[in-house]
């Protein structure tokens, strides 16, 4: 334990040694590969990808079921071992190292098995009897909105109240690295915004948050940095303006195209629509409605917007039936 001392500093004395800043990212993956199963029946969730979260930050890992996102994260949280590749958490392996690992990160599951006779209370008790230096019970469940429910047994939780019980023991540590696997399934707008407000102030205490969402306008209000995965690999990185200014923009019309001369761009149909995607919209917009109006021609249905995060994701899902989950709540303003 570090001791301190009362009064006036000795002039005599040496200078107070500091432990140098943490170096390095929080995570750092190389070529990690995760295979289930073997020869004919194997199959390949993760593919050689590299991945790395600054400390510091909130980075989001994104792609529909089954893209390997939840496969990766278990290989980081040590829960799993790499088929290939190298894994690095906190500079430490999370495999050998995990009792370190362990101390220093928290990690939320997409599933608990709390016992559904303990009250709130009593299962935040158990909790942090098996953490080194936890937070008290009484800040956790104010932290989480919890007080009122206590006393109420696990059972007569709701889907979101539970949620909150998992965050409430994933930070009861102090965690330097918090992962979370699909943190605000299941709760309702006013507790997804209470979850979004504590991720960002875990950020500027100076923990590092990795999270899995299939809400983009999750990712695209809390992430510092979005990494979208696809069939085991990660297909784009960056920021989300990074992303989106590398994507075209689109233009859709009704009427048949070849009624007009269109701009550059690559077209094509989708049902009785006509889909044009350029990487700059106002010249080629300009161009098409001038084009428009000196033939005569009225754009039915007409339509042009921007490059979205939703819109990237898509296309990288190559399926525009399967969806992410999006709300329509207004945006939350970053602090």
């Amino acid at each position: 334990m570090e001791q301190t001392t009362s009064g006036a500093p000795d002039a005599t004395a040496s200078p107070t040694l500091t432990s140098p800043p943490p170096q390095g990212p929080a995570v750092s993956v190389r070529g990690l590969r995760r295979r289930y199963g073997s020869g004919s029946t194997a199959f390949e969730a993760v593919r050689g990808i590299d991945l790395e979260v600054a400390r510091g930050s909130i980075h989001a890992l994104l792609g529909v079921n089954g893209a390997g996102k939840t496969s990766t994260l278990e290989v980081i949280e040590g829960l799993a071992t790499a088929t290939a590749g190298e894994v690095r958490v906190l500079g430490l392996d999370p495999v050998r190292q995990r009792r370190e690992v362990r101390r220093r990160t928290g990690v939320l599951l997409q599933r608990s098995g709390f016992v559904g006779d303990l009250t709130v209370r009593e299962t935040l008790e158990m909790w942090t009897a098996t953490v080194t230096d936890p937070r008290p019970v009484d800040e956790l469940l104010e932290l989480l909105s919890l007080t009122a429910k206590a006393d109420t047994r696990m059972r007569g939780l709701s889907g979101g109240e539970h949620r909150r019980v998992d965050l409430a023991c994933s930070l009861s540590g102090r965690p330097e690295l918090v992962m979370l696997d699909e943190p605000t399934t299941g709760l309702d707008p006013e507790s997804r915004r209470q979850v979004w407000r504590l991720v960002r102030e875990l950020r500027e205490q100076g923990a590092t948050v990795l999270v899995t969402t299939h809400y983009l306008d999750e990712a695209e209000s809390l992430a510092d940095k979005v990494s979208i995965m696809r069939a085991g690999e990660i297909a784009v990185e960056g920021t989300v303006a990074e992303i989106v200014a590398a994507a075209p923009s689109q233009i859709s019309f009704r009427t048949p195209a070849e009624q007009l001369s269109l701009p550059t761009g690559e077209v094509s149909t989708d049902g009785e629509l006509t889909v044009l995607r350029v990487d700059d919209l106002q010249p080629a917009l300009t161009e098409l409605l001038v084009t428009a109006r000196q033939g005569g021609v009225r754009l039915d249905r007409l339509s042009a917007r921007t490059a979205s995060l939703e819109s990237v994701f898509l296309d990288l899902a190559g399926d525009h039936h399967e969806k992410p989950e999006t709300h329509d709540e207004p945006q939350e303003t970053s602090r």
